[in-house]
C-alpha cells in the first residue's frame, strides 16, 4: 500500500543514489574527463527528487511528531552523501503515525 511514508522511503533512496551517483561518477567525470554529459542527465533528476525530499519531509514532519532537531537531521540528511540512508535507517524504518 502506498503512504505517505513509503513514498518518502522511495524518494529518499532515490535522492541518496542520485546524489551519489552525481558527486562521486558524474562530477569526476566533468573535471578528469572533460565529460559533461553525465552531470547534465543525472543533475536535472536529483533537483526534482531533492525538492520531493524536502517537501515530503514538511508535510511529515507534524504527523510523525518529529521535534525541532529529528526534523533539522531529516533535513540536513538530504545533502550530505549516504545522509537519506541513515535517515531511512534510523527514523523511517518502522515508523507509525505520532509516535
Amino acid at each position: 500500500m502506498f503512504s505517505f511514508i513509503n513514498i518518502f522511503r522511495l524518494v529518499a533512496l532515490l535522492e541518496g543514489v542520485s546524489y551519489i551517483l552525481l558527486l562521486f561518477i558524474a562530477t569526476p567525470l566533468k573535471y578528469l574527463a572533460d565529460d559533461p554529459q553525465y552531470v547534465k542527465l543525472l543533475g536535472m533528476p536529483h533537483g526534482l527528487l531533492f525538492v520531493a525530499y524536502v517537501a515530503l519531509a514538511f508535510l511529515l514532519k507534524k504527523e510523525f511528531a518529529w521535534t525541532q532537531k529529528q526534523f533539522l537531521i531529516v533535513l540536513v540528511a538530504s545533502i550530505i552523501p549516504f545522509g537519506t540512508f541513515y535517515v531511512d535507517r534510523v527514523y523511517l524504518k518502522n515508523l507509525k503515525p505520532n509516535e
